[in-house]
């Protein structure tokens, strides 16, 4: 089969790899209709992860058609349509059972790498490097999904690929953030970001309740969608005089009542401290650079919370923990609980609330995968979203 394989630093390239098979009982073999580039994906391009090899398969949005299955999947049948979240489950530990999927205790098959970098590990994720279990990604022509009985939500043949591939990681984590902040009616909410997850936690906070969602970047094509599709607030950073001081301003002196990261690691800007993250990445002395994180701290009204669907990697520098301590913050973040967010999602997609299929910019056929990534980091031609199909 055809598949995207990372190369090395900035490299990917569609190889031909072998075909996947059933290993495990509860596997399942998935032909992908249609997948995505995320931005998490650049964090793997970029070489920002560890434990990435030459020939991994990349991509953990996709979505498809049962092909095959193992013995004990007795919930899906050959030809169903389905989709599949990122994070891989099992469905019956002790943090699945509590709906913490992304908590899976036995998804992942090289938890010793994650523990040794950070305490514990979390589940498993396809194409998402060895520390996450080394699994094979979406972005190729077929997919073994483990614990496919739990990891694989048929949907409606009446709902496009466009209408639902989304709920395989960037809606479910937009509306996580945005439930993380405990909106109430009336709330302002500033969201860091209006690449894709940063669109779904901006019409997510407004399903949940928010009266104002202020949305900051300084793309002028992903702000103007923002504006026009997710009803954002837009606050341009590189026009600003201080965005943390306009946001006191537009809140009446009081900052926002939740703040949401949805940059995370590779944040970049115009003040000093943005900066500075630059140079210690570029000499190697920093992992990440959390100038994002750091603004909706200091932003944040005291009592609110800051939500982080954003992904990082590593320690951070120079964060203001001092605010976040004298303001009483609440900080709640982690990779998205998807296996419980799916069902309620597809619901708000059927009903007509929220239309995901809005923020696709862009179409390539899998071969042309090397060139959609190219772009889709260079943020060309007004690229926001990228589909693949195979």
């Amino acid at each position: 089969m055809k598949a995207l394989c990372w190369c090395g630093k900035n490299s990917v390239q569609v190889e031909t790899v072998p075909d996947p098979h059933i290993i495990n009982p509860r596997d399942i073999i998935v032909k992908v209709t249609s997948t995505a580039i995320c931005g998490s994906d650049l964090h793997l391009y970029h070489g920002m992860i560890p434990a990435m090899e030459k020939g991994d398969i990349l991509g953990h949005e996709f979505m498809g058609v049962v092909v095959d299955k193992g013995a004990r999947v007795s919930n899906l049948n050959i030809g169903d349509r389905v989709v599949i979240p990122f994070t891989i489950a099992c469905g019956a530990c002790e943090y699945c059972a509590d709906g913490k999927f992304s908590a899976c205790d036995n998804s992942n098959p090289d938890a010793d790498k994650a523990e040794a970098l950070y305490g514990h590990s979390g589940a498993g994720i396809f194409g998402y490097s060895h520390l996450f279990g080394g699994y094979a990604g979406g972005q190729a022509e077929f997919v073994r999904v483990p614990f496919g009985d739990v990891g694989a939500f048929r949907v409606p043949d009446s709902l496009s690929d466009d209408k639902v591939l989304f709920l395989t990681d960037i809606f479910p984590t937009g509306y996580m953030a945005a439930e993380n902040c405990g909106i109430k009616p009336g709330d302002t909410v500033a969201v860091w970001g209006a690449g894709p997850v940063g669109q779904f936690a901006i019409q997510s906070a407004y399903l949940l309740g928010a009266e104002n969602v202020i949305v900051i970047d300084d793309n002028e094509d992903r702000l103007r969608i923002a504006s026009e599709v997710s009803r954002g607030q837009i606050l341009n950073f590189a026009k600003s005089d201080g965005v943390i001081d306009e946001l006191r301003e537009r809140t009446g002196g009081q900052g926002p009542d939740s703040c949401i990261d949805a940059v995370g690691m590779e944040a970049h800007g115009t003040t000093l401290d943005a900066l500075y993250d630059k140079v210690k990445l570029a000499v190697g002395a920093a992992t990440d650079r959390p100038s994002a994180f750091r603004q909706a701290i200091q932003a944040c009204k005291k009592g609110g919370t800051v939500s982080i669907p954003g992904v990082y990697g590593g320690v951070l520098d120079k964060v203001p923990f001092g605010a976040a301590f004298g303001k009483g913050l609440t900080m709640k973040m982690g990779q998205t609980h998807v296996q419980k967010y799916l069902p309620k999602l597809l619901e708000h997609i059927s009903n007509g609330d929220i239309d995901p299929s809005a923020i696709i910019t862009h179409r390539f056929p899998l071969e042309k995968a090397a060139e959609a990534y190219e772009l889709f980091d260079n943020k060309e031609q007004s690229c926001l979203k990228v589909v693949l199909q195979p």
